[in-house]
């Protein structure tokens, strides 16, 4: 069983940054794909990006359109941790941001790969 926890968010003015941050606890944390999604209020959750382990110690990194050139996803292994960067803001990023975490092949962008989820951090971007 793989236990999740997001921290990082906040309330933030447009153009700010914010690093959310997902800490797991349990499972081999370096082979497990790290997904971060997001729901805006009357929206459906959607996909913003993941790290994905691609043998090795290489990983695979993809994002949506909407966050390329401005979100960045990390991990740090040894603390068991992914990290999901966050700059330039606008009130569209406006969410609560969800990591997740998958051993499953397929593709990361799909919520019905991951196995396991975290509570949930909230962003808040004012104009």
């Amino acid at each position: 069983q793989v236990q999740l926890v997001e921290s990082g968010g906040g309330l933030v003015q447009a153009g700010d940054s914010l690093r959310l941050s997902c800490a797991a606890s349990g499972g081999l944390f370096s082979k497990y794909t790290m997904g971060w999604f997001r729901q805006a209020p009357g929206k459906e959750r959607e996909f913003v990006g993941a790290i994905r382990w691609i043998g090795y110690n290489a990983y695979y990194v993809d994002y949506t359109d909407s966050v390329k050139g401005r979100f960045t996803i990390s991990r740090d292994n040894a603390k068991s941790t992914a990290y999901l960067q966050m700059n330039r803001l606008t009130p569209e990023d406006t969410a609560t941001y969800y990591c997740a975490a998958s051993a499953q092949s397929g593709s990361a962008s799909v919520a019905g790969l991951y196995d396991y989820w975290g509570q949930g951090t909230q962003v808040t971007v004012s104009s």
